[in-house]
C-alpha cells in the first residue's frame, strides 16, 4: 500500500524554510535518531518524505552526515564536526589575540588586523585601531585575495609549496596593483622573500600610499593558522629605526599569540620540522 505523502508545515519564523529544515534534521540526528525509518522521521520533523531523502543525500555528499557504524541509518559526519571545531578554534583565536592586538595598536599608533586563510581568500577576524586620524577601512568579515594581501602571503609562505600549488590550481591570480603576483611562479618568488624575512612587507602593494607588515601565527603543530598585520600611511613607516620597531612589535605579538595556542619554537625555525629546505619547496620565478 503506498505511503501517504507527508505535508510540510511551513515555519512562520523569519528565515529560510530550507535552511530551517536542514537545521532541524541535523539536530535530530545529533540527538540520537539515526533516521532508520525515513517515514517516521519525516512525520516527526514535519518534512515531506521526498524532501527528507534529498536532504540526507545532500548532507552525506557534504560529509555533514555519514553512515552509522551499525550499517543502518546516519550519524553526524566529519565534515560538520570539522566545521564546528574550526568555529570553536576561531573564537579561541579571537579571544586570545584581541588584547595583544589592542596593545600593539596603541604602542605603534597603527591599525592592527588578524586574519585566517579561507580557500584563496583571507577573512579578517579582528581589527584594532588606535585613537588616530588614519584608520584602516578593513572591517571584521572583510575578504581580500590571499595572494595580494600580506596577511595571506605570509600564511602561504609558511605552507609547503605543493600545498600552495594545489590551492591555486586553475585559479587566475588577479592584479590589485602593478606589484601583485599574477602567475604562480611570481607568487612563489614573493613567498620566498616573505619566508626569508619572516615578515611580509607591503609598501603600496595593495593600496597606493599605504604600508603594512604581516607575521604568521602558528598552532601547536607548527602549522600557520592565521596572521596579523600592522598598517598605516607610508609616512608612518618611514626610516629604518621606525620599520625595525614595527617589525619587532608585529613579530613579538605573533609569537606571543602562537605560544598561547601551544606553539613552541624549540627548533629555532617555524618550518624546519614540516618541510624541505626553501629551494626544494618553492618554484623559482620565470625570468
Amino acid at each position: 500500500m503506498p505511503e501517504t505523502t507527508q505535508t510540510e508545515i511551513p515555519d512562520e519564523r523569519d528565515g529560510s524554510p530550507s535552511v530551517q529544515r536542514v537545521a532541524r534534521l541535523l539536530r535530530h540526528i545529533a540527538e540520537g535518531d539515526p533516521v532508520t525509518n525515513v517515514s517516521n522521521t519525516a512525520r516527526t520533523l514535519r518534512i515531506n518524505r521526498a524532501t527528507l531523502l534529498r536532504l540526507l543525500q545532500t548532507l552525506a555528499a557534504e560529509r555533514f552526515i555519514e553512515p552509522h557504524p551499525s550499517g543502518s541509518g546516519w550519524r553526524i559526519g566529519i565534515g560538520l564536526i570539522g566545521l564546528t571545531a574550526q568555529a570553536f578554534f576561531s573564537e579561541d583565536l579571537v579571544q586570545t589575540s584581541a588584547p595583544i592586538l589592542t596593545r600593539i595598536a596603541e604602542t605603534l599608533g597603527l591599525s592592527i588586523h588578524l586574519g585566517v586563510l579561507d580557500g584563496t581568500d583571507v577573512i579578517y577576524l579582528v581589527r584594532r585601531t588606535p585613537n588616530h586620524v588614519f584608520a584602516s577601512n578593513i572591517r571584521v568579515g572583510s575578504r581580500l585575495p590571499a595572494h595580494a594581501a600580506n596577511i595571506g602571503r605570509i600564511i602561504l609562505a609558511n605552507m609547503p609549496a605543493a600545498s600552495v600549488d594545489r590551492l591555486y590550481a586553475g585559479i587566475v591570480l588577479r592584479a590589485v596593483t602593478s606589484r601583485t603576483a599574477v602567475t604562480l611562479s611570481q607568487l612563489h618568488a614573493q613567498l620566498e622573500v616573505d619566508l626569508a624575512a619572516g615578515l611580509a612587507w607591503s609598501d603600496g602593494n595593495y593600496e597606493v600610499g599605504i604600508s603594512s607588515v604581516a607575521a604568521a601565527i602558528f598552532d601547536m603543530t607548527g602549522a600557520p593558522v592565521a596572521a596579523l598585520n600592522a598598517s598605516g600611511h607610508s609616512t608612518e613607516f618611514a626610516g629604518a629605526k621606525r620599520r625595525a620597531q614595527i617589525a619587532a612589535e608585529v613579530k613579538g605579538a605573533a609569537a606571543e599569540i602562537s605560544e598561547r595556542l601551544g606553539w613552541h619554537n624549540s627548533a629555532g625555525s617555524q618550518r624546519t620540522t614540516q618541510a624541505a629546505p626553501p629551494a626544494a619547496r618553492r618554484v623559482p620565478a620565470v625570468s
